[in-house]
């Protein structure tokens, strides 16, 4: 799907750049395994327009050499984007298997985490979403998988099952999709949550059936330095479905836990 902003070339990276520079950490938001920056649309406008400068960069998903095509690898590019782009320490916020790469990249570089926004993240379990079965040209079989996503099934759009359809019929990309949908399962991160202590944001649709409830409450409980906040009558992807209501938890954690203080720490 389209975003609405320009899409900024560097370094090798295709992202979006929005907001004022600041002393504030930059926000870098991850979108999930079958996401794209038009996800965060709605979160762009909000955090920018609040005077945080937020990134939104392209995950490569599909476009990795096959033995790179795990999260290590989604790790290696986000980590690198950071750093190409000077942005550490910085916030990351995300989404699904954003979330995943985002505790990653937290045990990976915790001095480059000024904080986490986790909204259905995998990492501790996801129930399987098909992935692996997913039969080419069946319609109705991808339009309920998209449906699962959401709590209202009417956010499965037409555009949506059309671009899954397409993806699940380009052998490449599938291929692809398959093997980053299995190291996700495998690559879980339950014993080492205990290590992350950035302040974290849980943002969890209520009736998420991808990633539970149960989920969330086991991220709480195994973090150091966590919240979390339920989001009613909301699906897996809480950006997409409830934006306003998201956008506005993640705003007043932002300012709270971070808002104050300089990239270097310093209050300001």
């Amino acid at each position: 799907m389209s975003t609405p902003f320009v899409l900024k070339e560097a370094h090798g990276f295709s992202f979006v750049a929005e907001g004022p520079e600041s002393d504030r950490p930059a926000v870098v938001l991850l979108h999930g395994m079958l996401g794209d920056l038009s996800n965060w649309t709605s979160t762009i406008e909000c955090l920018s327009q609040n005077g945080f400068r937020v990134y939104a960069p392209e995950l490569p998903v599909y476009d990795m050499p096959m033995r790179k095509t795990n999260v290590d690898g989604l790790v290696d590019h986000v980590d690198e984007f950071i750093h190409q782009l000077d942005l550490a320490p910085c916030v990351l916020v995300g989404n699904s298997l954003g979330g995943h790469v985002a505790l990653l990249m937290a045990l990976r570089q915790p001095e480059d985490v000024a904080a986490l926004v986790l909204a259905g993240a995998s990492g501790i379990y996801e129930v399987d979403m098909g992935t692996s079965t997913m039969r080419r040209r069946d319609r109705e079989f991808i339009r309920e998988r998209a449906a699962r996503t959401f709590y209202d099934p009417a956010h499965a759009t037409d555009e949506l099952v059309d671009e899954m359809l397409a993806l699940v019929n380009n052998r490449s990309r599938a291929l692809r999709l398959l093997r980053m949908a299995r190291s996700a399962q495998s690559e879980t991160v339950t014993e080492s949550l205990k290590r992350i202590d950035s302040p974290t944001l849980l943002v969890w649709g209520a009736d998420d059936q991808i990633t539970p409830p149960d989920v969330a409450h086991e991220f709480q409980s195994r973090l150091g330095n966590a919240e979390l906040e339920f989001i009613d009558k909301c699906g897996h992807a809480p950006m997409i479905e409830r934006p306003q209501n998201f956008n506005e938890i993640t705003l007043e954690f932002l300012t709270r836990t971070v808002g104050q203080f300089s990239s270097n720490g310093v209050s300001q």
